[in-house]
């Protein structure tokens, strides 16, 4: 079993990735966009752009990601947030009760257990950035 230190969520049905961390990157230039999104906190805001088939590694597998490019502060716990689509490409499984994820390619799966993240979380020193 692998520990996860990311945020997947069920909520979002985009992928979003801070400008900051796309640079360090160096991936092709942006496609330009037109949406705008209303983030948590109610307020507003306008992408950078669009990034297509970004390959993340989860584990052993790579999967093609389409992400929003949006210039924010990342906390660096958590510098992607992974929505329904990946979730969706990635076969997720989740349960909640045994507190894991289990990612899928054909006859393949990796599982994360949830419980290490959530202590991860709450034991990170956020002085240290």
């Amino acid at each position: 079993m692998e520990v996860c230190h990311s945020l997947a969520d069920l909520g979002a049905s985009i992928n979003l990735i801070p400008l900051s961390i796309l640079k360090k990157l160096s991936l092709p230039e942006l496609t330009p966009t037109q949406i705008t999104l209303e983030l948590a906190d109610r307020s507003i805001t306008r992408p950078k752009g669009v990034t297509e088939d970004v390959f993340v590694k989860v584990g052993k597998f790579h999967f093609p990601t389409d992400f929003v490019v949006v210039d924010f502060d990342a906390d660096p716990r958590v510098p992607l947030i992974l929505g329904m689509s990946f979730l969706r490409t990635g076969r997720a499984l989740i349960d909640v009760y045994g507190e894991e994820i289990t990612l899928k390619v054909n006859d393949e799966s990796i599982t994360f257990n949830l419980n290490q993240t959530m202590k991860y979380s709450l034991t990170y020193d956020d002085t240290s950035v």
